[in-house]
């Protein structure tokens, strides 16, 4: 313990290129970039999907094999095949946050209820605005609960990026191991820790402020990300076992 608060007290952590606060925004870097690819993925093949209700056995297949996938290995396998440079490292951390993305994604739009869609489809809407006016804002509280566990597990698995040679929170943890410095690879421990932590809670108050009052109260008693996604994988599953039935006379 004294080590590690000696290793925060000392100036010289703290600047530089290698100090913390150009470590902290590596880190960012490297884990919003892995955001944004597992979004792009995820959310139109979930979204697509969950609209028309078919395909929904490849969703859970394909999300609980990424779900297998070692990281590390992946990573490994990666650069090797690829070299080393930035791709690998945003690729298996991407491969890591597709499949809480893509399962809230779907899961949120089927469970959308289908009064509200043949509502929708009544007054004339096409099934693209149906999809985009009614189904996805309904479907956000599941979505962004999925985006706050794809952050929380790509947050914490972005120290990876040392492990090829790359910056990040990652670095002093894997330096400090590599030195027998115990107090600098505890230290990048608690920061990648504090870090998530403070991820989360940011994106828990976007989540509180975007989802309307009347979404949040019919989800009921806020739950944890990890509650979220285990409930959402189990929707996934139930409905793409489960089909929700079509009222007659309506077609897609």
């Amino acid at each position: 313990m004294n080590e590690v608060v000696a290793w925060f007290s000392d100036p010289y952590n703290w600047r530089g290129f290698g100090g913390v606060p150009v470590r902290l925004a590596q880190h960012l870097q490297y884990s919003a970039l892995a955001l944004v690819v597992a979004l792009v993925i995820a959310v139109p093949i979930g979204a697509a999907v969950g609209h028309t209700g078919r395909g929904g056995f490849l969703i859970v297949g394909f999300a609980n094999g990424l779900r297998a996938l070692p990281e590390l290995g992946l990573l490994t396998l990666l650069v090797l095949g690829v070299g080393v440079g930035l791709v690998p490292v945003i690729v298996a951390l991407a491969v890591l946050g597709i499949p809480p993305l893509l399962a809230g994604t779907y899961a949120g739009i089927r469970n959308v209820d289908r009064a509200v869609v043949d509502a929708a489809r009544g007054m004339g809407m096409r099934e693209r605005q149906v999809l985009l006016k009614v189904e996805l804002p309904n479907a956000l509280p599941l979505m962004l609960g999925g985006l706050r566990a794809a952050a929380l597990q790509v947050v914490a698995t972005a120290v990876v990026a040392a492990y090829v040679s790359f910056g990040g929170l990652g670095r002093f943890l894997i330096d400090g191991l590599k030195t027998g410095d115990g107090g600098q690879a505890a230290a990048g421990a608690v920061l990648v820790v504090v870090l998530a932590l403070v991820v989360e809670g940011v994106l828990a108050l976007v989540q509180r402020l975007v989802v309307s009052p009347g979404l949040r109260a019919a989800g009921g008693t806020r739950r944890s990300p990890t509650a979220e996604v285990a409930t959402t994988d189990t929707s996934v599953a139930a409905a793409a076992f489960h089909p929700v039935p079509e009222p007659s006379g309506v077609t897609r």
